[in-house]
């Protein structure tokens, strides 16, 4: 999208299921699980760029031996930082210890990061916390190996105060009210009350200490360590875990909101936020890559064995549109077809916005990431101008010339290259009027293209606050004295916030809603404004599942072309001499091209929990009050 927008996370795991000499046999290296790492995480870059985090853990290993690793790094380039550490590591200690070169036993035992079992991450830190203290995984350490546990997720909770005050009530003593430490903390406090049980009837059966640790470690019963920790989560998740003996996790919310997709075959058993990282990492077709159901987790226990659990009964299906939209790469095959057809179903909106004149139209896209919804919105014009050329034919066969003909069928659609995104230039000046004269030059334009009698069509994947549009694009267009610009967003107008892992949390700055306060305004109904922070301000105390989304009345005296309408005029300086005019996707059209991630709460209000309604609640108390605090 043109403007901004940090959101989501990635993650990926591996758990290598042959011993290391297996990988170094077939693959010439006992690094193979560090490698395909790399890999995954690298394809995943997309997903987060403020931080990366890589951790490992060796099997049966002995008492004094290191079998957890972990390195972290918040640098510019975060996941090619931290394989460099980790590959200046091993090529250190095989340097010191040549002997280590040809001997696998040796590696695994005395290289860190070697092992079976990987977890990834890459971040958007959507609190702006991006000291490496924030990177994901986080560690949770204890002399007792099954009770060391590694946690990473793609996640965003609702309730974070209230999870921070169950385990207050548990008599935990937690560092800090992040739902990262709560998750992990939750996870953790069951994790220890099992093996403390477990223990008990061990040492009533008669066994030693040191012979109930590994029995331990055969007996977890992680499904109901995880049915226990998740009882109360509300928000989005993909929640991966490593413990320190060997069992792994990963946990999809019940509403499917944020992805997963594992692969298994009889070396490896992955798991990643993306279908096609995993395709291409490992050179598998779409149908061998499953997506997680919702509710349900992937555990494989040490021993190699890998169930698919339910472990949260799985909620009405609301998988985030926005990964179908603009989030996830465009390479998954399922993706592609959506991008393209919600292109496609723009069309009709924008035929009329040109009067049809498909002649006298260029049509383009901004930014890279909206090129696919170009594509199928040039077919459906492509239709209409052969079906243009077909009319004209017939209409005029009685006296159609060779010439005429030749001149019917010469028509050809004007697709252009208009906005080149340049490198980031440095706002180095903070008065606002020298600022935004250099936002207005982040994109080059292409001259020449463009004749005055000409419309310009140009599609984005969303318009969230419309900044780079006002401050830039739009003025940038405008100097090529096109006759029409039209802006058209593969999305529907954003009229929530999210709370579910986007970076969307308040509310004055989306542009849908600043232009419905200015709608508000000018027809004397701003007294609605007031009415709903009353009614938001009744519900604070109010159980989760009581609250109501009050914020929707703002938005229903207006249909939603008035709304793009005045969007319009709001990104329109008065130095813009062109006529503008914004398309928005319409919610239908938006679940016809992608029928199965209906998730849409940023578009609708209707959020597929209840921790959501008491978000956007409070997200417009905040703003009503003037308060920058965050609504989650």
């Amino acid at each position: 999208m043109s403007d901004a927008l940090k959101h989501e996370c990635g993650i990926a795991q591996i758990r290598l299921l042959k011993p290391l000499e297996y990988y170094r046999e077939k693959y010439g290296t006992a690094f193979y699980g560090v490698n395909k790492m790399y890999l995954l995480m690298e394809k995943q870059h997309n997903r987060g760029q403020d931080g990366a985090g890589f951790a490992s853990i060796k099997l049966n290993t002995q008492p004094g031996d290191r079998y957890i690793s972990r390195v972290r790094s918040n640098a510019a380039q975060p996941i090619q930082d931290i394989f460099a550490q980790i590959n200046d590591r091993i090529n250190n200690e095989i340097q010191l210890h040549p002997e280590y070169a040809n001997d696998v036993a040796l590696q695994k035992k005395n290289i860190p990061y070697i092992g079976e079992l990987f977890l990834g991450h890459v971040r958007y830190g959507t609190f702006g916390k991006n000291s490496v203290e924030a990177v994901h995984p986080f560690l949770r350490q204890n002399n007792w190996m099954h009770r060391n546990l590694i946690v990473a997720g793609n996640f965003n909770m609702t309730n974070v105060h209230q999870l921070f005050n169950n385990l207050i009530e548990l008599g935990q003593h937690p560092k800090e009210k992040a739902d990262t430490v709560t998750v992990m903390e939750k996870i953790g406090h069951f994790l220890d009350d099992e093996v403390r049980k477990l223990y008990k009837k061990l040492k009533k059966e008669g066994h030693t200490k040191v012979e109930a640790s590994p029995l331990i470690a055969e007996q977890l019963n992680v499904k109901k360590i995880l049915k226990k920790s998740s009882k109360n989560w509300d928000g989005g998740y993909a929640m991966a875990g490593l413990l320190g003996h060997g069992d792994s996790f990963v946990l999809r919310d019940p509403a499917g909101i944020r992805p997963a997709y594992y692969y298994k075959d009889e070396e490896v058993v992955v798991v990643a936020s993306e279908r096609p990282v995993i395709q291409t990492v490992f050179n598998v077709d779409f149908e061998d890559v499953h997506e997680l159901p919702p509710g349900h987790a992937i555990i494989t226990r040490k021993n190699g064995q890998v169930s698919i659990d339910q472990i949260l009964k799985p909620l009405e299906r609301k998988a985030c549109s926005f990964e179908r939209i603009y989030f996830s790469r465009g390479s998954d095959a399922e993706i592609y077809k959506e991008r393209k057809m919600l292109g496609k179903l723009l069309m009709p909106e924008v035929l009329k916005a040109i009067d049809h004149d498909t002649i006298n139209t260029v049509f383009s896209f901004i930014p890279n990431t909206a090129e696919t919804s170009f594509y199928g919105m040039v077919e459906a014009a492509q239709d209409e101008l052969n079906e243009q050329k077909n009319t004209a034919i017939l209409a005029e066969k009685e006296t159609l010339t060779d010439s005429r003909l030749h001149e019917i069928l010469a028509h050809r659609l004007r697709t252009e290259k208009i906005a080149i995104k340049d490198a980031k230039l440095r706002t180095f000046i903070t008065e606002d009027s020298s600022r935004d004269d250099l936002v207005a030059h982040v994109y080059d334009v292409t001259y020449g293209v463009v004749k005055p009698q000409d419309n310009l069509v140009i599609i984005d994947d969303s318009i969230v606050r419309g900044t780079t549009l006002k401050k830039s694009i739009i003025k940038m267009m405008d100097r090529l004295n096109p006759k029409k610009i039209i802006v058209v967003s593969s999305a529907p107008q954003i009229r929530y916030p999210d709370c579910y892992g986007i970076d969307m949390a308040r509310l004055e700055n989306l542009v849908a809603f600043q232009a419905t306060l200015e709608l508000l305004r000018e027809q004397g109904k701003y007294g609605i404004i007031k009415e709903v922070y009353e009614k938001c301000r009744k519900q604070v105390e109010l159980e989760d599942k009581e609250v109501k989304n009050f914020v929707k009345e703002i938005y229903e005296p207006f249909t939603d072309q008035e709304i793009s309408d005045k969007i319009a005029e709001l990104l329109s300086e008065e130095s813009v001499k062109a006529e503008v005019k914004i398309i928005y996707q319409t919610v239908e059209n938006l679940h016809k091209a992608c029928p199965h991630n209906l998730g849409d709460w940023y578009f609708t209000g209707n959020y597929p929990t209840f921790g959501g309604n008491r978000v956007v609640n409070r997200a417009f108390i905040n703003f009503y009050e003037g308060s920058t605090d965050r609504a989650y």
